[in-house]
């Protein structure tokens, strides 16, 4: 008998974005399986050329949201002289769009561990097909069943080269709530790993040199364990790690808010908090009952005490929200001033009820993945389209964290944050160089009566951006006879005794403002941005 050789393909987003799916599936089968990973940006024919030549008796894909079309266009090409297994949430509710179009031959539904070794068998001719569980397959399906946890075996430990990548982790699966939106709310049975067994792979893993762990828990703290998993953690960290969880924020105990603000270094902890809508008939449309006095309350807390980092999403496109109570939201939500608010826009995911409530609010969305919507009954095309420029600016100026100075004077002097973005995003700004994008915005503030403290902000954010001396896109720069006096003077005046004045001289950069002098001083492994009144 010939013995089964299976291929496990893993398209990710990032090289920094391992696959932890088919190392699951690979630790819980016997039988011989060999694992590959590329990335979305990897040469399509390389892939193909390699299964061709291979030979595996059966190749799978793990499917997702980012990765399907690729692996489309790679299932069209390939010689289907190999038994094609797919799975995952990209294919688990929509298998026949493959089956039927003999692109695969199986397509495994939601959780594998258990039914991809029952396939193995199967095609080994020691079981039926039809007990193998979660299989679609040409001629039906076979029958749903969770994998229990207590008996899968975890696969940290086919991790490798971790000082570089983000590990993925699971304390649990499942997800108690039902948003209409969402995959995760098609498994309401919530079940949880042995919180032990995490602890010991988690010392395993910082073993292996990992830093960044990522809990792909849907409401980390809809478990019991968390605050002990959380204390774990802070006793047993090491430098520049980070633990990043999913988190429902209204749900959040405040004392435990508390415990980590009192005890855990800075960063150590980045929760990502759903606000998705502050519009409560909107929440209530898609099954969220949302509390957002106590949410805001929470992210307040979180956001005085400035230990853990923090990132805010919001979701444009749901249902009975209109534009201008998406611009409430979000002005309601950069109220707040987060670090990071990613303004995401609505997909329709197959399986999911909304999208097969899609008629019923006039849904149109794109037919390829992510199925991002064009309108609604709620959003007009144009609507989307303001949304997207506000999006657009917002991420360029505020979400990448270059002009934290800058931006906190907009968010003290705009009375409609939302508006000023989207007219910001109007204008001609992107795919340009740095010093671009900071002339961009302060040619747009000129007319406000704040320029002038915006204006120095904004030069101050551009100079702490670089280690070498930049290019000024300011007119305030002085020649160099007068900025060598000034820089002189400032020297007498004991100011920069610990440079020489030569020193001074060659590295430094003077901007005279109305009332202020900013010096910047670019030496090797020396750098300094001062503020000096006149």
């Amino acid at each position: 008998m010939i013995k089964l050789k299976a291929l496990l393909i893993g398209i990710n987003a990032k090289y920094i974005h391992p696959n932890l799916a088919i190392r699951l599936l690979k630790k819980n089968t016997t039988y011989d399986t060999d694992i590959k990973e590329y990335t979305i940006k990897d040469d399509k024919n390389k892939i193909i050329d390699y299964i061709n030549n291979s030979d595996y008796d059966l190749v799978g894909f793990s499917c997702y949201i980012w990765n399907i079309e690729i692996i489309k266009e790679i299932l069209n090409k390939i010689n289907h002289n190999k038994i094609i297994m797919l799975g995952g949430p990209e294919v688990s509710y929509n298998p026949y769009d493959y089956i039927d179009n003999d692109l695969c031959n199986y397509v495994i539904k939601n959780e594998g561990e258990e039914a991809f070794h029952l396939l193995l068998s199967y095609l080994d001719n020691k079981i039926k097909i039809d007990e193998v569980p979660n299989l679609y397959y040409k001629h039906g399906f076979t029958f749903d069943k969770l994998v229990d946890l207590s008996k899968s075996k975890m696969a940290y430990d086919l991790l490798d080269d971790l000082y570089n990548k983000i590990v993925y982790i699971e304390t649990s699966r499942g997800c108690p709530y039902k948003c209409a939106y969402c995959m995760a709310s098609l498994d309401n049975k919530v079940r949880f790993f042995d919180i032990e067994e995490i602890k010991k792979q988690l010392l395993y893993l910082q073993s292996k040199n990992a830093r960044v762990y990522k809990f792909l828990d849907r409401t980390f703290n809809a478990n019991k364990k968390f605050i002990d998993l959380i204390d774990f953690i802070i006793l047993n960290h090491k430098e520049n790690e980070s633990y990043q969880f999913e988190i429902t924020g209204d749900l959040l105990k405040p004392e435990y808010i508390d415990y980590i603000n009192k005890n855990a270094p800075k960063n150590l902890f980045r929760f990502e908090i759903g606000i998705q809508s502050t519009n409560i008939d909107a929440n209530l449309s898609v099954g969220r009952i949302q509390n957002n006095e106590l949410l805001f309350s929470n992210i307040i807390k979180i956001q005085d005490a400035g230990i853990i980092d923090l990132h805010l999403d919001l979701i444009a496109g749901l249902p009975k929200e209109d534009y201008n109570s998406f611009i409430k939201t979000f002005n309601d939500c950069i109220s707040l001033r987060p670090k990071e608010l990613q303004l995401g826009f609505l997909k329709l995911l197959h399986g999911t009820r909304l999208y097969n409530e899609a008629t019923l609010h006039g849904y149109v969305w794109d037919n390829n993945a992510p199925y991002e919507i064009k309108y609604n009954n709620y959003l007009s095309i144009d609507d989307i389209k303001e949304i997207h420029f506000t999006e657009d600016a917002f991420e360029s100026y505020y979400n990448s964290g270059l002009m934290r100075n800058a931006m906190k004077i907009v968010l003290d002097n705009e009375s409609n944050p939302f508006m000023f973005f989207n007219k910001l995003g109007k204008l001609d700004y992107k795919h340009k160089t740095l010093e671009h994008l900071f002339k961009v915005i302060d040619e747009y503030q000129k007319d406000k009566d704040y320029y002038k403290i915006f204006h120095k902000e904004v030069i101050i954010d551009y100079l702490n951006h670089f280690n070498l001396k930049p290019k000024a896109w300011w007119d305030e720069s002085i020649d160099s006879k007068n900025r060598n006096i000034i820089l002189r003077d400032l020297y007498e005046k004991g100011l920069f005794n610990d440079l020489k004045i030569d020193d001074l001289y060659k590295y430094s950069m003077v901007i005279s403002l109305d009332d202020t002098l900013i010096i910047a001083i670019y030496k090797s492994n020396y750098k300094l941005i001062k503020e000096i009144k006149k």
